[in-house]
């Protein structure tokens, strides 16, 4: 397994729009439907990376609590799902309804919106305010 490191987008930063599908749902879902009032987190995620699965627990947890309080979380994933046949669209949906995400979870087919958020490697979130400018 390589590791890559995370990029940083600067501090302030507004949020790439974007309307990916969501794979439980099987409809377009847009970041101004999926944002929070508060807050919101994109989180770049798959199925198959150890990081991410060792965390998804916590991120189910912590989407549950601060949900609440109007924060908005959201997933994508973004792999190629030739090279990475686990991590295709029906398969994100069965691990979406078997940990029962609390968030959508996308799927980003041309990597466009992974590239606009300067997303390399799994886990990587982003938190933006209200305004969905990057904390």
């Amino acid at each position: 397994m390589a590791r890559t490191p995370s990029n940083m987008l600067p501090l302030g930063t507004p949020a790439p729009d974007f309307s990916l599908y969501n794979t439980v749902t099987g409809e377009e879902l847009s970041l101004e439907q999926a944002r929070g009032d508060k807050a919101t987190v994109v989180m770049f995620i798959c199925n198959h990376c150890p990081f991410v699965i060792h965390v998804n627990e916590a991120l189910v947890r912590l989407a549950n609590t601060y949900k609440k309080q109007g924060v908005g979380f959201i997933a994508i994933s973004s792999n190629d799902v030739e090279n990475y046949p686990q991590d295709a669209p029906h398969l994100m949906k069965e691990t979406a309804e078997k940990l029962g995400y609390p968030f959508p979870y996308l799927y980003d087919e041309t990597q466009e919106v992974a590239r606009a958020y300067q997303a390399a490697c799994t886990p990587d979130l982003y938190l933006f305010d209200s305004n969905l400018s990057l904390v």
